[in-house]
């Protein structure tokens, strides 16, 4: 049976930590699938159409990786696509703490289990809500977003 793990979140923008945590979980799963959740109610920075083509472009040379999107419960989703578990990046402590109660509410409704990745420690301070405070103000975000002209 094919493993397969979903790497859910908004990725307004996708980092290169986000970029690092699907190229390390590629070592465990026959599948990673990045699940763009889409809440009606969220204002974001980046379209839609912008951060799938972003992510496209960043694992075009991937066949295991792809891509998609989804408006319910990310275990939902899971069930939908046949993905065993969830896939998240831990950056510290504080991270640790609130994704493992999302994974334990996630495994006691839908038997989904959460697997988690350390950040590699460069990429630790990066922040999706920072990148695009920098970005607003019309800062460089290079250094935190691989090819960021894709977004624009």
């Amino acid at each position: 049976m094919k493993k397969i793990g979903l790497f859910p979140g908004s990725f307004d923008p996708f980092t290169k930590g986000h970029e690092a945590v699907v190229k390390k979980s590629l070592q465990l799963f026959d599948e990673v699938i990045i699940g763009i959740g889409v809440n009606s109610t969220k204002k974001y920075m980046f379209s839609l159409e912008k951060r799938i083509a972003h992510i496209e472009s960043l694992f075009a040379d991937e066949p295991k990786v792809s891509i998609g999107q989804f408006q319910t419960l990310t275990v939902n989703y899971c069930q939908e696509i046949g993905a065993g578990f969830i896939i998240r990046g831990l950056r510290d402590s504080k991270d640790f703490q609130y994704e493992k109660s999302i994974a334990h509410m996630n495994f006691d409704i839908s038997g989904v289990d959460t697997v988690f990745f350390l950040t590699e420690q460069r990429y630790s301070a990066i922040n999706s809500s920072i990148i695009r405070e920098i970005h607003k103000n019309d800062g460089p975000i290079d250094s935190f977003v691989t090819n960021p002209d894709l977004l624009v």
